[in-house]
C-alpha cells in the first residue's frame, strides 16, 4: 500500500493546494484574491476507492482487470485507470458483458456500487472481485433493506439513471418482498404527496413515475407504509424537506407518523463541502469557479448552490479557461457544455471563489489556481 499512495500522489496531489490550506485558504497577489473552499476535492470514500483499483493492478499483475462503469466521476481520473490496463465491463451503451468472464479475471466494484443481479451474475463465473463501495453507500442500503423486510416502501431521493440510485435502489428489494420509488425533486415530491390526499389517480400518478419504481409498484398499496433514503450526494435541504413533505401527508391521511420511517443517510463529506461552499460565499465575491465532471452529482450541487448567490462557472479542468473573455462551462440549465464569450474574468481588483466535489483531484485545482494567475498576468508570490 506505502507504494500504492506514492503512485496516487505522483498522479493526483498538489503542494500548491496543501500549502494554500495551511495558510488559511487565501492566495493574494497583485490585484488578484483567490479563496478555496475550507473543505473541497477527495473525500475518504473516493480516496479509498482510488486505492484499491490502483492495488488491483499490484495485487494482479497478470491478470485482466475490468472495473463496472466509471470508478468515481472524474474523466481524468478515470482516464489515469484506464492508463492502468483497467477494461470497462460496460459497453457504450451500458450495458455489462460478463459473458468471457472466466475465475483468473479481476473486477472491480466503483464507489457507488453496483446492482445486485449484476454482481450475482459476475459471481457465477469465479472472478475475484475488488469492492470499493462507499460506506455511506452501503450505510443507505441497510436501511432499505431493512424497509423491505418490514414491508416499507423505499422512497429514494436521488436521480434514477446514476449508478448508486440504481444500485440502492436494487437492495431494496430485499428478498423480493421489497419496493422503491425514486423521487428527483421537490416536484415530484408533491405527486407523492398529491396521491396521499387523494388528489391524483392510479393512472395518472404511474405515468409521472414510469421507469421509476420498481415492477408491480401499486400506489394504492405501496405508498401506505414509507420510509425515506438519499443518493448520498444529493442536497440536504432538499432531501430533509422531501421527508418533511411526505411525513406531513402521511400524518394528515392517517392522523399520526406511524407508516413513517426516517434515517439520516446524508453522506458527511457531501454536506461538508455544500456548509463550507455556503461559508465561502458569505464573503464579497466576483465569482466562483465549481470544478470537477460533469456527470458529479455532488459537484453539480455546488454549481446550483453557487449560482443563486454569485457568478458561477462550472468547469471540468483549467483547459476551460481560455482567456479572459472566453470560458468552456457547463450549463446546469441546458445540460450541456457551453462556450461563453463575455468578460467573465473583469481586469479590476478581483475576489474569485474555487470548490471543487469530492471526486475532484488537487491537481486539478493546482491547474486552475496557475492558468487564473496567468490569465490574470499575475506572479505565483511565495507561499
Amino acid at each position: 500500500m506505502a507504494r500504492v499512495q506514492e503512485q496516487v500522489e505522483h498522479h493526483y496531489y498538489s503542494s500548491l493546494v496543501e500549502r494554500l490550506r495551511a495558510g488559511g485558504s487565501v492566495l493574494s497577489t497583485g490585484r488578484t484574491t483567490i479563496r478555496l473552499a475550507k473543505q473541497f476535492g477527495f473525500c475518504y470514500g473516493v480516496e479509498r476507492a482510488i486505492d484499491l483499483a490502483y492495488a488491483a493492478r499490484k495485487v494482479f499483475p497478470a491478470a485482466r482487470l475490468f472495473l463496472i462503469g466509471e470508478i468515481i466521476h472524474n474523466p481524468e481520473v478515470n482516464a489515469q485507470i484506464a492508463a492502468l490496463g483497467i477494461r470497462n465491463l460496460l459497453d457504450g451503451n451500458g450495458r455489462p458483458h460478463v459473458e468471457d468472464l472466466g475465475p483468473d479475471d479481476v473486477v472491480i466494484v466503483p464507489a457507488f456500487g453496483a446492482e445486485v443481479p449484476l454482481l450475482e451474475e459476475i459471481k457465477k463465473h469465479g472472478c475475484h472481485i475488488v469492492d470499493t463501495t462507499c460506506g455511506d453507500v452501503m450505510s443507505v442500503w441497510k436501511r432499505v433493506r431493512q424497509n423491505a423486510g418490514e414491508e416499507v416502501t423505499s422512497i429514494i431521493h436521488g436521480k434514477a439513471t446514476h449508478e448508486e440510485t440504481r444500485a440502492t435502489a436494487s437492495r431494496a428489494l430485499g428478498t423480493g418482498n421489497g419496493r422503491y420509488l425514486v423521487v428527483l425533486n421537490l416536484e415530484e415530491t408533491d405527486h407523492v404527496c398529491d396521491f396521499i390526499a387523494g388528489r391524483m389517480s392510479r393512472e395518472e400518478f404511474l405515468r409521472i413515475f414510469e421507469g421509476k419504481f420498481s415492477e408491480g409498484f401499486d400506489p394504492e398499496l405501496h405508498l401506505i407504509r414509507i420510509g425515506v433514503a438519499n443518493q448520498t450526494t444529493m442536497l440536504r435541504a432538499e432531501t430533509e424537506e422531501v421527508q418533511r413533505r411526505i411525513r406531513e401527508s402521511i400524518i394528515k391521511r392517517d392522523g399520526d407518523a406511524l407508516n413513517f420511517r426516517l434515517f439520516d443517510t446524508i453522506c458527511g463529506a457531501t454536506q461538508e463541502r455544500q456548509d463550507a461552499l455556503r461559508d465561502l460565499l458569505e464573503r464579497p465575491l466576483d465569482a466562483l469557479l465549481v470544478v470537477g465532471g460533469y456527470n458529479s452529482s455532488n459537484t453539480t450541487h455546488l454549481a446550483e448552490i453557487g449560482e443563486q448567490q454569485v457568478p458561477t462557472w462550472f468547469i471540468r479542468n483549467q483547459e476551460c479557461l481560455e482567456s479572459p473573455d472566453r470560458i468552456r462551462h457547463f450549463d446546469l440549465h441546458q445540460k450541456a457544455e457551453i462556450l461563453s464569450e463575455k468578460n467573465w474574468l473583469p481586469e479590476h481588483d478581483l475576489q474569485i471563489a474555487i470548490t471543487a466535489g469530492a471526486s475532484c483531484p488537487n491537481n486539478l485545482i493546482e491547474e486552475v489556481i496557475l492558468r487564473l494567475l496567468s490569465l490574470r498576468g499575475e506572479e505565483m508570490p511565495e507561499l
